[in-house]
């Protein structure tokens, strides 16, 4: 706000300018998040008609959740896509916001957020409320529908920078196809003997991960190597 600038005026003009930009960007959220949902059930569809040697025991589906969040059951991985509600925007040091994109256009920078974590499906179905999930990917969109992901190896390289169009159907259906396919290459390996030699009591009842249920090893190997 310039010093002769009325407050009230400058308010409104925040209104007609940020708030609307936001609000666009997420009618392009929602819209997309049912979108990115119906592309899931095409792409779980394709790959059961592609397995020859069905298992009674092994799932794959499309579970509706909520209008913010659907879950993907890949035989024993559970993917959960979250679909959050608030516009947010990216760190000041994120390439993203240093791109042309964003220095010709400051509204161009705020971002809806759709999260894809990666759990143990017996996570969940044993109620396991202390084992990890792993965020796999973020996808994030914007008021002209742009979009970049953030995410482990061909999701961060085919996406890393905001798209030139808007995102699209088939756009959708890769990143679908991408967030199984690593959720599924990403072996469990169980804990050191050492690390569950002693338990309590507590931990058996609770079924926590002093059991040594497993962790992802990719996820595992990644992210700890960025801590490191």
């Amino acid at each position: 706000m310039s010093d002769n600038q009325n407050p009230i005026e400058h308010i409104a003009s925040l209104i007609e300018s940020k708030s609307a930009v936001k609000q666009e960007a997420y009618r392009k959220l929602c819209n997309n998040f049912k979108l990115l949902e119906k592309e899931a059930k095409m792409v779980v569809k394709q790959i059961n008609e592609k397995i020859s040697k069905k298992d009674k025991d092994i799932i794959l589906e499309v579970e509706y959740i909520s209008d913010q969040e659907f879950h993907i059951r890949a035989a024993g991985d559970l993917l959960i896509f979250i679909m959050h509600t608030n516009i947010i925007v990216l760190d000041e040091a994120h390439g993203f916001n240093k791109s042309p994109y964003v220095q010709e256009n400051a509204h161009n920078k705020y971002l809806g957020q759709i999260n894809v974590y990666n759990f143990m499906a017996d996570s969940l179905k044993f109620n396991r409320l202390n084992d990890p999930g792993y965020l796999l990917a973020r996808l994030f969109i914007n008021h002209e529908g742009r979009f970049l992901v953030e995410g482990e190896r061909q999701l961060n390289f085919m996406f890393e920078n905001v798209s030139e169009k808007p995102i699209s159907n088939f756009d959708l259906n890769v990143i679908i196809q991408l967030v199984i396919s690593q959720s599924i290459d990403n072996d469990l390996i169980t804990s050191p003997f050492p690390n569950i030699r002693v338990i309590s009591l507590n931990q058996k009842m609770e079924k926590t991960q002093a059991l040594g249920p497993g962790y992802k090893i990719g996820f595992q190997m990644s992210y700890t190597q960025k801590l490191e």
